[in-house]
């Protein structure tokens, strides 16, 4: 769907892009990520033809013709109109060539503000507005959607309701890039993500193979009765890569072998007679990969 190679910009002699590479498929749902200032929302922006590049390449759609549906951080909603009313204007903006009042309730339905159609909108919350946002950028049904920040600022229900919405779009077969800073967000509806550090994009790849690669795998355990004695000698076990959380009573151990770190903990644990209250092995969270890449 995208293809950018070699992007640069600059502002006022600050380089902000160096060259970035990014490769998005048909069907994805990209996430985009890095620490502010890397360059995120000038290369959307870009993309969306909102600013000019200074060199580099962009291919969309394999040379046909794109629609782009785009969701800034903060939409602008004018809060004299409905819901109904804004989503009408928004359509015929964009010279929607279909029947536009029946499409305003079809993308009510999709973001869930039907009930909430003839409403005013400057009486809508944060989370509601963002909702409609969306609907304004799905409206023409674009074969490219990218939403900047969605989940900025929203409470957990917000988060959800949004959350909810972008995976009901990628059942839809839309392809999405999504930028935030919300990383468990990312988690729970990514299937692909980029990483851009100092302007150049540092990782990029399917979720799963970069938290491997970069995270491994990571045992959690918890023991009961824990004493000073039996932390210490767990910690040794992989003195390196081993976390302990004094509130949680939680340790963790990176580990490239999972399997092997688990055996010396349990023959540790049999030796000292500790009863355990919980043992996992799962991966690395997205998180804890970010700090690694984005620095």
């Amino acid at each position: 769907m995208v293809k950018i190679r070699g992007l640069t910009k600059s502002y006022k002699n600050f380089p902000v892009l160096r060259g970035l590479n990014m490769d998005i498929e048909d069907g994805d749902v990209y996430g985009f990520l890095g620490r502010n200032g890397c360059g995120k929302t000038t290369t959307m922006n870009i993309i969306c033809d909102i600013i000019p590049k200074d060199g580099g390449e962009i291919a969309i759609g394999n040379g046909k013709k794109v629609n782009i549906g785009y969701l800034p951080e903060s939409p602008m909603i004018f809060g004299y109109m409905t819901a109904k009313e804004y989503l009408e204007y928004v359509g015929a903006c964009a010279e929607y060539d279909g029947d536009i009042s029946k499409r305003a309730d079809e993308v009510l339905d999709i973001v869930g503000l039907t009930a909430s159609a003839n409403r005013r909108t400057k009486g809508f919350s944060r989370g509601m507005t963002q909702r409609l946002g969306m609907g304004a950028a799905i409206f023409k049904n674009p074969e490219l959607l990218i939403f900047d920040e969605p989940t900025s600022a929203l409470d957990p229900q917000g988060r959800l309701e949004v959350i909810d919405i972008i995976s009901k779009l990628k059942s839809m077969g839309s392809t999405i890039v999504l930028s935030t800073h919300i990383l468990s967000d990312v988690e729970r509806v990514a299937n692909r993500i980029g990483i851009v550090r100092d302007g150049v994009l540092a990782e990029e790849g399917d979720m799963r193979g970069i938290l491997r690669r970069h995270g491994g795998d990571v045992v959690c355990l918890r023991v009961r009765g824990l004493t000073q004695e039996n932390k210490i000698e767990l910690l040794k076990v992989d003195f390196a890569r081993a976390e302990f959380n004094d509130q949680t009573g939680l340790f963790r151990f990176g580990s490239e072998n999972a399997e092997d770190t688990a055996k010396r903990l349990t023959k540790l644990l049999a030796e000292k007679d500790m009863i355990i209250e919980e043992f996992s092995i799962g991966t690395a969270t997205l998180e804890e990969v970010f700090r690694q890449v984005a620095g």
